[in-house]
């Protein structure tokens, strides 16, 4: 071997370590029985929102995206039912399941993924409360994992009574563990907003502008009902409730106020729906999804959500099914 044959296939060694070093993929591959052919969505609940679309053939699929951070991606299915995964860079991570099963989803390629997996498995057959027990267990006993937040989430917020001290007691021990995470002093934030939203409170002032343009205040929700809703495209129950509520948008006039909050990433998207659907009322989506301030402000935290507010200001109703809220809005018209 010549020696600048020798100092060529150092260099390209060292180069291919160096490139590979540095690579920022996570890559995400899956097979499933009962699903053959389909799409699903990936979407970061931490860290920059976006929405990436995952197809199917044959049951398997390969999924690969650029990131900076370890974040929280849901992965959501065909039937809305969601999977959580932790995505690291330069990591691989695989997911397998029965489509017609997916609460057994196994999540494998790294230890956080696996504790999550364990963690979902073993709640499986437990009771609410004990599940709630369960996680805060988990927390506790792992404050810096990236599951965290979605546990606090399923567990703790998005309850029918949210419990505020026992949030605060988790959030301090995940903030002691990484006290420099700007995710958690964002979701401090939205608990605040959630507490000053809940049903007897008095609707918070914010300011935002339309998707046309326009400036939207709390002063412009002088209906007898108003209702503030969260959807996205790519989620269909928070579609469905907008289609029921221009129907009783119709019947009800300026009677029934509505302001509307679409957290898609791209706005264009936004307004080709609502031309679509013919939703003239006020829609805000600027591109920003999760971190608009009108998401902390009035403790926004799931799609879809939604808060009805009497001709008062005053919070009568929040997250209601689209079937109740129907019920809530035409009872209140009476």
């Amino acid at each position: 071997m010549t020696l600048q044959k020798a100092l060529f296939m150092a260099l390209s060694t060292l180069l291919f370590i160096a490139c590979d070093s540095s690579d920022t993929s996570f890559r995400l591959k899956g097979k499933f029985k009962n699903f053959n052919q389909g799409e699903l969505y990936a979407y970061s609940l931490t860290g920059k929102s976006s929405i990436d679309t995952i197809r199917l053939t044959e049951g398997k699929f390969n999924f690969e995206k650029e990131i900076e951070d370890t974040i929280l991606l849901s992965i959501v299915f065909p039937n809305y039912s969601e999977i959580p995964v932790i995505a690291s860079p330069a990591t691989t991570v695989s997911m397998e399941g029965d489509a017609s099963h997916l609460k057994e989803v196994v999540v494998r390629g790294n230890k956080e993924n696996e504790q999550l997996t364990a963690f979902r498995l073993s709640v499986n057959d437990m009771t609410p409360p004990e599940a709630q027990k369960a996680a805060e267990s988990f927390i506790n006993d792992n404050p810096v994992s990236a599951a965290n937040l979605f546990l606090l989430n399923k567990y703790f917020l998005l309850t029918t009574e949210v419990d505020y001290s026992k949030i605060a007691r988790l959030l301090t021990v995940m903030t002691k563990a990484s006290p420099s995470s700007n995710r958690l002093k964002e979701i401090k934030s939205q608990v605040e907003g959630l507490r000053a939203t809940k049903v007897g409170s008095v609707l918070p002032n914010f300011t935002a502008t339309t998707t046309k343009g326009a400036r939207v205040t709390k002063s412009d929700l002088q209906g007898t009902v108003n209702v503030i809703t969260v959807w996205a495209s790519w989620n269909y129950e928070s579609q469905r409730c907008q289609r029921e509520l221009k129907k009783l948008k119709r019947e009800y006039g300026s009677r029934l106020q509505l302001l509307s909050i679409c957290i898609d990433g791209n706005p264009d998207e936004c307004k080709s729906y609502m031309e679509r659907d013919s939703i003239n009322w006020y829609t805000i989506c600027d591109g920003t999804t999760w971190k608009h301030p009108i998401i902390s402000t009035l403790g926004i935290n799931r799609v879809p959500d939604n808060i009805v507010v009497d001709n008062k200001g005053k919070i009568q109703a929040r997250g209601l099914q689209t079937e109740d809220l129907i019920k809530h809005i035409e009872k209140a018209m009476k």
